[in-house]
């Protein structure tokens, strides 16, 4: 059973990507199952710090897109509810600096107004570099 509020494919997701920082970074949205999204992105010029390594700051917003998209898709009364991250944290585990990374989200809890979310990112040798954890509000009208 999905936690998706209506269907939705990768072309819907990819519509949903007008310029913006997730545009400028390169991410891209290239999986979607009944309760997972999984992104990837490059690691390149746009996305390393000055020592040649992926920042920290791209892993998070790579966390950040994940998570709010899937809580958008599944927040009542969907699909796509305007909502906003609220807390997120993110231990950075090893460096990477070259190639591609990607982003797996998952629920923790998915709640009427509050959701949490895991999201874990990965090199192209499917070890993990960073450990995210994302709260996200719905906004509805008070």
């Amino acid at each position: 059973m999905s936690i998706w509020t209506s269907p939705i494919t990768l072309s819907d997701l990819q519509k949903q990507q007008v310029p913006c920082l997730v545009t400028h970074l390169g991410i891209e949205y290239i999986e979607i199952g009944a309760d997972y999204i999984i992104a990837k992105m490059p690691v390149d010029e746009r996305t390393k710090q000055p020592l040649g390594l992926l920042h920290g700051g791209a892993s998070v917003v790579l966390a950040e897109t994940l998570g709010g998209m899937a809580a958008a898709l599944s927040a009542k009364p969907g699909p796509l509810t305007p909502v906003v991250g609220v807390s997120i944290n993110a231990n950075h585990l090893k460096t990477v600096d070259s190639g591609t990374v990607f982003g797996k989200v998952t629920p923790i809890r998915i709640g009427k107004r509050i959701q949490v979310w895991h999201i874990v990112i990965t090199d192209e040798n499917n070890q993990s570099i960073c450990i995210s954890r994302l709260t996200t509000m719905i906004l509805q009208d008070e």
